[in-house]
């Protein structure tokens, strides 16, 4: 990633070949590769190791690890497919990423009710109600979306508390509540202050 930032792609594509050669199967790293090199400007670069690692799988991908590729690829009809298929597996990233999927697809009824599905049988995973809430702001749906993060916030031990907040903000902004905005923004920078978007969104709430 530091090579990459600096501008050196061919060195940092020589650690990444390195890293997927050592592990082959490893797509959450593959993806993650992926997601650095579209992040600084290669984005059809990063695609073909998204690419190579289908071919290699041909005959070994799991369902939910095709649709995960597919869906990286952009290709999300296909993504849908798989990830329906891998719906019996009941894991939360296989809900989530299908929801994502469908939002892709501009269906965001079915998005909203996929998560929403899960969520009745199992609220221990805060993703579920992070993307869950940003599906209902994306459909205008503010009360509704802040309650989601509210509720992903309460879970413990939870790896995505910045993400939550965060979304808890600009869910309070668009309802109009810039004051309460205000103040969880002043909390949120105190705790995380390198937060370069927060401090932008933070200007504006001033203003308001």
């Amino acid at each position: 990633t530091v090579l990459i930032s600096m501008g050196d792609y061919e060195k940092a594509g020589e650690d990444f070949r390195l890293a997927i050669d050592l592990s082959p199967g490893d797509y959450d790293l593959i993806i993650q590769i992926y997601e650095t090199m579209e992040r600084y400007g290669y984005r059809e670069a990063g695609k073909s190791y998204l690419q190579e690692a289908m071919q290699k799988g041909v005959n070994s991908l799991s369902d939910y690890d095709r649709g995960r590729l597919f869906y990286y690829l952009a290709e999300y009809d296909s993504a849908r497919v798989y990830l329906d298929r891998a719906r019996a597996e009941d894991s939360y990233r296989v809900m989530v990423l299908l929801g994502m999927t469908y939002e892709k697809l501009g269906d965001m009824n079915y998005a909203r009710n996929v998560y929403q599905s899960y969520l009745s049988t199992d609220q221990s995973h805060p993703e579920v109600y992070n993307q869950l809430g940003l599906c209902q702001m994306n459909m205008g749906e503010y009360d509704a979306a802040l309650q989601s993060f509210e509720r992903g916030l309460e879970i413990e031990d939870n790896e995505i508390t910045q993400s939550l907040k965060f979304n808890e903000i600009v869910a309070l902004e668009n309802l109009g509540e810039f004051r309460r905005a205000q103040v969880l923004m002043e909390s949120y920078l105190s705790e995380y202050p390198g937060d370069e978007a927060a401090k932008r969104e933070a200007i504006f709430l001033k203003t308001r």
